[in-house]
């Protein structure tokens, strides 16, 4: 196809623990990172995008403290997907005249006072009064939807370890990733259970910090002097609990991951890198299986045997370290899985976890819970040579 907007610009903030800054000003700093990133300014910017981690009143408080003139502005909020979705938004936007240079913002400090993990859940939210009665939380939430796959396919806490593995195999050439240890199967495996059946380490880090993508029409692409990632397919999907009669075992993603290989024109088998939110070890087996990389129940067995480790791998993933060990900014790992994978497409990424010749790239968001209601984002990013 061809794509109707461009990423020019990503930038994740280096910073894990800031208790000297602002959310305002983590936002303004990776904008900045970003439009440097692209070669563009603040005065280029028509198009603002951010979710429920923007201060205030969001965008319009944002816009002004940036400095921004804007004619078109989105404050769409689907917990940790909502970056890719305004990816999605962005390139509609551009495709209708509505805006050319989009800035897409994200920042938090969960890390040092800011909202904790699972905050952003509303308390005046029509389920709460249900599912807060019994004690649902984030772990365990997840737990049962670990322990659902465990029941119907055999799956292993072995084999959810090797995704860790895999994590903290990239992350050690991140200098600025929040845990940077290798780590073994043993280890995971040893590490304490938070709520059965995951572990310590099947979990991911906290972090404060943020990121940036800017997103620009065809046409400010072929005047920029820099390498530009064509988005090629975007998909969006709601999973919910249909009013009690939740499958613990899938994702949104059997609905993001086929609209967004339909846009693009390709398939599982095409992609050669993925940025997938790892918001917990069993959130990657699921996607996986969801997205079509293997089929449904095999998600243990296919990532294996050093499956998700770059460069050699079947299917490299999160070569950052991801949420597992990389950061977590604000408790939303989307913004980073686009980053990272405009990193993989440019040939950006650290040597020894580079994709060769990588040319297309899958990235994925999850927002809200594998347990209750989620909002997935997909998109397929190709490479502009």
């Amino acid at each position: 196809m061809s794509p109707h907007a461009h990423i020019a610009g990503v930038f994740e903030h280096p910073g894990r623990t800031l208790p000297d800054h602002t959310v305002a000003q983590i936002h303004a700093e990776v904008a900045a990172g970003a439009l440097a990133d692209a070669g563009l300014t603040f005065a280029d910017v028509d198009g603002f995008f951010c979710a429920g981690d923007a201060p205030g009143f969001g965008g319009l408080s944002m816009a002004e403290y940036l400095g921004l003139n804007c004619r078109y502005i989105d404050s769409t909020e689907t917990g940790g997907s909502s970056y890719l979705v305004h990816v999605q938004h962005a390139a509609e936007a551009i495709a209708a005249g509505r805006c050319s240079v989009a800035l897409i913002t994200l920042a938090g400090k969960p890390r040092t006072g800011g909202a904790g993990p699972g905050a952003s859940a509303r308390s005046d939210a029509p389920e709460s009064d249900f599912e807060n009665l019994f004690g649902l939380n984030i772990i365990n939430g997840y737990a049962l939807a670990a322990q659902r796959h465990m029941y119907e396919f055999g799956t292993t806490s072995a084999q959810l370890a090797e995704i860790k593995v895999a994590a903290s195999t990239h992350a050690q050439h991140n200098p600025n990733a929040f845990l940077p240890t290798m780590v073994t199967i043993d280890e995971v495996l040893e590490s304490p259970v938070i709520a059965d059946p995951l572990h310590r380490l099947d979990a991911c880090v906290i972090t404060d910090g943020g990121g940036a993508l800017v997103v620009v029409s065809p046409e400010i692409a072929a005047s920029l002097d820099r390498h530009t990632i064509p988005v090629l397919g975007t998909g969006v999907g709601i999973k919910h609990t249909s009013g009690g009669r939740i499958d613990l075992t899938h994702t949104g993603a059997v609905i993001s991951g086929p609209a967004a290989f339909a846009e693009a024109g390709v398939s599982p088998t095409d992609i050669d890198y993925v940025s997938i939110y790892d918001s917990f070890t069993i959130t990657v087996l699921m996607t996986i299986e969801d997205l079509g990389f293997c089929p449904k129940g095999q998600g243990g067995g296919f990532v294996s045997d050093g499956a998700l480790q770059s460069p050699n791998g079947i299917l490299p993933f999160n070569t950052d370290g991801g949420g597992l060990c990389n950061n977590h900014p604000a408790n939303r790992g989307g913004m980073t899985k686009v980053v990272e994978a405009v990193r993989q497409l440019r040939g950006e990424a650290h040597p020894a976890v580079q994709v060769p010749d990588c040319k297309l790239a899958l990235a994925h968001g999850t927002g809200g819970s594998l347990a209750t209601r989620m909002g997935s984002a997909t998109l397929i990013l190709g490479r502009d040579d």
